[in-house]
C-alpha cells in the first residue's frame, strides 16, 4: 500500500526529476555546499543521505548502486574515498539545510544545503583572486 508515501514531484516528469537529483547530488558531493531552492533542498536530503550510507558500506555492490544513482565516476570516487569516511562513526544526519533569502527574479525561497562535517579549508571563504588587466608590451 502507498499510504503516506507522498513525495513532492517538483512539477517535473520522472526523468527530469531523476536528472535534477543526480546533478544536485553530484554538485553537493563536489562542492560540499550548494545553494538551491528550499523545496529542492528538502527533496535532495534523503537522496544524498542514502548515498552517503552506501559510501559507508564501501563494498563493490554499494559502489555500483551509487554509480547507478549518480552517473558520474568522479562523484562516486569522492563519495567513497573522502566524504563517507568522515561520517564513519555518525549514525545519520549528514546534511543540514540553512534557509536564506528570496531569489530576486521570482521571490522563490532559497536555502543552502551542506554536509555537516565540512573540511576546514572549505569553511573559510576563499577570496577570489583579481585578474591583472592586460597591458600592452611597451
Amino acid at each position: 500500500m502507498r499510504h503516506q508515501k507522498i513525495k513532492s514531484k517538483l512539477n517535473r516528469t520522472t526523468a527530469h526529476r531523476k536528472a535534477l537529483m543526480r546533478n544536485l547530488a553530484s554538485s553537493l558531493i563536489r562542492d560540499e555546499r550548494i545553494q538551491t531552492t528550499v523545496a529542492k533542498a528538502k527533496n535532495l536530503r534523503p537522496f544524498i543521505e542514502r548515498l552517503i550510507t552506501l559510501g559507508k558500506k564501501g563494498d563493490l555492490a554499494s559502489r555500483r548502486l551509487a554509480f547507478n544513482r549518480l552517473g558520474k565516476k568522479e562523484a562516486v570516487h569522492k563519495l567513497f574515498e573522502e566524504v563517507a569516511p568522515r561520517f564513519s562513526d555518525r549514525p545519520g544526519g549528514y546534511t543540514r539545510i540553512i534557509k536564506g533569502n528570496f531569489r530576486p527574479g521570482d521571490s522563490a525561497p532559497m536555502a543552502f544545503i551542506e554536509l555537516v562535517e565540512m573540511k576546514e579549508k572549505e569553511m573559510v571563504k576563499k577570496k577570489k583572486q583579481r585578474r591583472r588587466p592586460l597591458l600592452p608590451n611597451a
